[in-house]
């Protein structure tokens, strides 16, 4: 891939302010706070999508990139797109997780992490470690400048390693001014060089080997 062709993947308009993109990210993560403290066990799938959609434009959001998911339970296998298992509803030992893409400004937000309730170990592990393998997919980026496709590679034996399976339909992507489609509408996995700094979101989710459950957590490469 030649020089230009990098840099109109990671191209962003004219005025692009990385203090107010920055400010969108940290502005996205609140929401996934305050959306994750309005969960209750018992709470239907659907009912808590649509809190969450309410929530969004309590805090000025009039549209989003994506539409908000969350996933409970057995659900959080899905992947991005998928349709839930309808009239699934939050357990008192449970697991599920929670991803948001909204736009605020002309910038776009873009955040996702799990939560568990009650005290199943392989749930609170699972919500664990797909962190863990987020930092250490990061720091290899960090450290060794590794292509999007390599670092998903390295994302997959990691999983692997700590006893998950990844979720290569979900391989990152690019995020900046709405909409960054215009400029990119591949996965980060597809890109053949080091993605830059702070334009690019890496996704991970995983999920149990043999039973439905998984997590998923996501943040800019930065």
């Amino acid at each position: 891939m030649t020089n230009a062709n990098m840099q109109t993947l990671e191209k962003t308009k004219d005025g692009f302010s990385e203090d107010l993109f920055f400010q969108i990210r940290d502005r996205s993560f609140e929401a996934v706070r305050q959306i994750a403290a309005q969960i209750q066990v018992g709470m239907l799938e659907e009912d808590a999508n649509q809190m969450a959609i309410d929530t969004l434009r309590e805090m000025g959001t009039r549209q989003g990139w994506h539409k908000p998911y969350i996933r409970f339970g057995a659900n959080t296998i899905k992947t991005f797109g998928a349709d839930s298992e309808l009239g699934i509803r939050l357990g008192e030992n449970d697991i599920y997780f929670i991803d948001i893409g909204p736009v605020w400004e002309q910038y776009e937000g873009d955040a996702g992490e799990t939560f568990v309730t009650g005290n199943n170990p392989e749930f609170q592990r699972c919500a664990q470690d797909v962190k863990q393998i987020f930092q250490q997919v990061s720091d290899k980026w960090k450290q060794e400048q590794l292509s999007g496709e390599a670092l998903y590679q390295f994302a997959e034996i990691t999983s692997q390693q700590m006893g998950w399976v990844l979720n290569l339909d979900l391989s990152g992507h690019r995020l900046g001014d709405f909409p960054h489609d215009v400029h990119y509408a591949g996965g980060l996995t597809t890109i053949p060089f080091c993605p830059s700094p702070k334009l690019w979101v890496l996704e991970i989710q995983i999920r149990h080997p043999e039973l439905p459950f998984g997590a998923f957590y996501e943040d800019l490469l930065i």
